[in-house]
């Protein structure tokens, strides 16, 4: 466990920082500056960067002199300041500038010395990376103990300066992951596969940017369907892929519902790393991605690819179309939290004097980007609880048709295996009800309206809440809620709670992999 450091604002910079302060010795000018602050006067600076040279620390300072300019100076120190701190400063002669005492001691305002656990909850994985190490003073009879400055890259902190007192140094320059757990402790975890976890964060944004809901593709596709004129190639493919969507109706089937969710696209890459070619026919996005590459050809601008080449893999087809089509994209769309469910509705908008073959385009990459963002939210949600739990998640998206609409259901599945399961050697064999599941639903049914459900179920007993935004909605199925439990029963399930709520559910500060429900078996 890694403490941090619990100095407070007034006694931040160590004695000697504070006693090199008042000898005018705790910066040192790299090159020589005569005149550069008046004599008896004092400028504000900013630590522009910091960056550690062996038992030094080179810092570049942004002055502001007293006729309002400003310039940058480099300097050199035995002790730190974090990047954005506010100093006051003055020049006892061309090589040196001294620290107001009291300036220097606020000055880490800026470094956290503790956190703030409303804004950063229990649990949370951060993530940062070292910019300073050194070793503190030793007292007779303690343990050698080092003190570094994070800058923090992930949560609500981020940018952020992080000091840490660790009983071993941390390598400057290095990355490291540390689960919070309490306003001054942090637990180191291994490294390995979080740079991975990093990345996937990174992506998801990129891809929640560039989304936009189904219903959009869906519609252009029956009208392209539905006109005589046109690439009969493109057609044909609208066609198959309208046809290929579950009816509402369909949905009391297991099988549909099965069959449903392995093409929902969340399982496409798998299925081409597998070379399972004959099962990636069905899947949704490998469908999609095959109507980006036969409209892609036909829009004002574009190079025409040969047969060869638009039959290449989809798997190679999906970057460069993609991102030819959602480049604007991500300029105009507002950035969404990483790991939201259910994502929102989004629809884009008909560009003016753009050719129906573009607006398809544009829809349908759209589409895969937010079947996308269902992946990668997946993997984000994926990996060690702290408890050493295993959760596994899959997140996706089903266009289920209603009528003459299409209805978007979104679900989100999360198996967690305790360490025994885990290590069982015939954990494939035994039953998958052992384990504990839960489950995520939203959709949009008229005249219903939005709907949200959550259940649990472990060792065969289920238990669930249902959100509804319309009020009367809400009132009905809480109505139904006795019949819903006899025909669970029916189905040989020991139900526990069943609640519905108006409204939405609560979207508190929640920590990627640490959003729990109440376990009833507690």
């Amino acid at each position: 466990m890694t403490e941090i450091n619990s100095l407070g604002a007034q006694t931040v910079l160590p004695a000697q920082a504070a006693k090199a302060a008042m000898t005018g010795e705790l910066l040192r000018l790299l090159q020589p500056q005569p005149g550069l602050v008046a004599p008896g006067e004092a400028v504000r600076a900013e630590v522009v960067s910091l960056k550690q040279l062996g038992q030094d620390f080179q810092m570049l300072l942004r002055l502001t002199l007293a006729n309002g300019s400003q310039t940058q100076v480099q300097t050199s120190a035995s002790q730190p300041f974090a990047q954005g701190s506010q100093l006051l400063v003055s020049q006892t002669d061309g090589n040196r500038l001294a620290v107001m005492v009291q300036q220097a001691n606020a000055s880490n305002v800026s470094t956290l010395t503790r956190l703030d656990t409303t804004q950063i909850p229990l649990g949370t994985l951060l993530q940062g990376k070292v910019l300073t190490s050194q070793a503190l003073p030793l007292n007779p009879g303690e343990a050698a103990s080092f003190r570094s400055l994070v800058s923090l890259l992930n949560s609500s902190q981020a940018g952020a300066t992080l000091s840490i007192d660790s009983p071993r140094p941390l390598p400057v320059g290095s990355l490291l992951s540390a689960l919070v757990q309490g306003d001054q402790s942090l637990r180191f975890v291994p490294l390995s596969g979080r740079q991975e976890q990093l990345l996937v964060g990174q992506q998801l944004a990129s891809q929640q940017a560039r989304q936009a809901s189904l219903p959009g593709v869906l519609s252009a596709l029956q009208q392209l369907a539905s006109a005589p004129e046109g690439n009969r190639e493109l057609r044909a493919s609208a066609e198959r892929l309208l046809a290929s969507l579950p009816d509402a109706r369909q949905l009391g089937d297991p099988k549909t519902v099965a069959s449903a969710l392995n093409n929902s696209g969340v399982f496409l890459e798998a299925k081409l790393l597998g070379g399972l070619g004959a099962a990636v026919a069905p899947d949704i996005k490998a469908q999609l991605l095959r109507l980006v590459a036969q409209a892609l050809p036909g829009v004002p601008g574009n190079p025409q690819l040969s047969p060869a080449i638009a039959a290449n893999t989809l798997a190679q087809v999906l970057p460069g179309m993609a991102r030819s089509a959602l480049g604007m994209l991500e300029r105009v769309s507002p950035r969404l939290q990483p790991g939201t469910f259910p994502l929102p509705s989004r629809l884009l908008q008909s560009l003016e004097q753009e050719g129906d073959l573009q607006q398809l385009l544009r829809l349908a990459a759209a589409a895969v980007s937010r079947l996308q963002s269902h992946a990668l939210s997946s993997l984000q949600q994926t990996g060690t609880l702290e408890n050493g739990n295993l959760q596994t998640t899959w997140q996706t998206e089903i266009p289920v048709r209603h009528g003459q609409e299409f209805i978007p259901l979104q679900a989100k599945l999360q198996r967690e295996d305790t360490p025994q399961q885990q290590a069982d050697p015939q954990r494939e064999q035994r039953d998958p009800l052992e384990s504990l599941w839960r489950i995520e639903l939203a959709f949009d049914l008229p005249p219903l309206g939005p709907l949200q459900v959550q259940a649990q179920l472990i060792q065969g007993r289920l238990s669930g809440q249902l959100w509804a935004e319309i009020p009367e909605t809400a009132r009905l199925i809480d109505s139904q809620l006795g019949s819903l439990r006899a025909r669970l029963l029916d189905r040989g399930l020991d139900v526990g709670d069943l609640e519905c709520h108006p409204g939405t559910p609560p979207q508190g500060p929640r920590t990627r992999l640490e959003q729990r429900w109440v376990d009833e078996t507690a």
